[in-house]
Formats: structure tokens, C-alpha cells, sequence
């Protein structure tokens, strides 16, 4: 049953960090205008937030993660003969 369940919830865990990225990145940004005001031209200014942009890395690297163990578990399933543990076709040999 175990077996079953760690591919749902990569696949879980990946949906929720790529769907919180976003979001954290676009908190972790702000634009100010600021208007002309004598010989000075209008500009804006951008304010970089460091712990939202951290979490936004944090869940990437989560996300990743999740990725790889999803593929790493469904590339390298043996082959299941009845026997606790995964016995395949070279346990039977010896």
C-alpha cells in the first residue's frame, strides 16, 4: 500500500510548491513610482524582499525534489513476485 502512496504525494507536494511559487516571488516584489519633482525626472524604484524571494527558492527546490524522487521511484520499480521485499527473477537464482 506504501508503495502506492509516496507517488501521490510527490505528485501532491509538487502541485503545492510550483502553486505557492508565484505567489511568494510576486510578494517578494514591489514597484514605487516616484513622480518628477523639479529638474528630476518621474523613475520607479523596485524593492526586493528577501524572505519571500527565499521561499519562492525554498519551493522550487522542494518542487525538485519531488520531481526527481517521483521519477526515480517510477523509473526503478522492481519486479514484485509475492515476496516481502521485491525479490525479482535474479533472487530466484541463488
Amino acid at each position: 500500500m506504501m508503495h502506492r502512496l509516496w507517488p501521490v504525494l510527490d505528485v501532491v507536494v509538487l502541485v503545492c510548491c510550483l502553486a505557492g511559487v508565484v505567489p511568494a516571488w510576486h510578494a517578494g516584489i514591489e514597484s514605487i513610482p516616484f513622480a518628477a519633482s523639479g529638474d528630476l525626472p518621474a523613475f520607479e524604484a523596485t524593492r526586493y524582499d528577501g524572505p519571500w524571494l527565499g521561499l519562492a527558492a525554498l519551493l522550487v527546490v522542494a518542487a525538485g525534489l519531488a520531481l526527481i524522487d517521483l521519477v526515480a521511484r517510477s523509473v526503478d520499480r522492481p519486479a514484485r513476485k509475492g515476496r516481502p521485499g521485491g525479490a525479482g527473477p535474479a533472487a530466484e537464482r541463488i
